[in-house]
């Protein structure tokens, strides 16, 4: 790699923990261009030779968050007694102590949009589905007679009721809930909707 490319590398990688800095502490609307180019020091329009755009940027900062996410969800799926349910118990509890401890660049996950005429990178769905397996391979091992398209739909609607309750309970305005206290309603809720799909498994039989 020649010096130029090589300073390039680093300058971008630079840029990219400087965003994620910057979005932790002021969230997605405090991210500045002008402030991260001084931050890591150079010209304003340079930022640009080193990411195609704002959109890039907080692509590249949500796939590290991501990554980071991936860990501890792999973390909780060992850290107890084996059984689907109570591992994915686990990971929904992960995921929301995870939310609460990097609550801006979780909501950035979110609230980043792109715009209406450019797609989300192929690498950047790929980041977000291969979190899935957390919670597809414990329920394909609860339904073993279920096809792969069927446990994917329920594992979708798993995460959007854990997702749900986790980003209202966070919320910091009119109804945001304690975090032992919305730790403990999200087990209660994994563990009933769990009894249900399987209560419905036994009597579809």
């Amino acid at each position: 790699m020649s010096k130029t490319l090589e300073r390039r590398a680093k300058q971008r990688e630079a840029l990219i923990e400087a965003a994620e800095r910057m979005i932790r502490t002021r969230g997605l609307a405090g991210l500045k261009t002008r402030d991260l180019a001084q931050e890591i020091g150079v010209a304003n329009g340079a930022v640009y030779n080193l990411v195609a755009d704002v959109d890039e940027l907080v692509l590249m900062v949500g796939s590290r968050t991501l990554a980071r996410l991936d860990a501890e969800l792999s973390a909780a799926e060992s850290a107890g007694p084996p059984g689907p349910e109570a591992a994915l118990v686990r990971i929904a509890i992960a995921y929301c102590d995870f939310a609460a401890h990097n609550l801006e660049l979780w909501r950035a996950l979110f609230e980043h949009r792109m715009a209406p005429e450019k797609p989300l990178p192929d690498w950047a769905i790929a980041d977000q589905m291969h979190l899935f397996r957390h919670i597809h391979q414990p329920l394909a091992a609860l339904f073993p007679q279920r096809s792969f398209d069927d446990i994917s739909v329920t594992a979708r609607s798993l995460f959007s009721a854990v997702h749900g309750m986790v980003a209202l309970g966070l919320e910091q305005k009119l109804i945001a809930v304690p975090l032992a206290a919305l730790r403990a309603q999200i087990a209660t809720m994994v563990k009933a909707m769990v009894t249900g799909l399987v209560a419905e498994e036994t009597a579809g039989r």
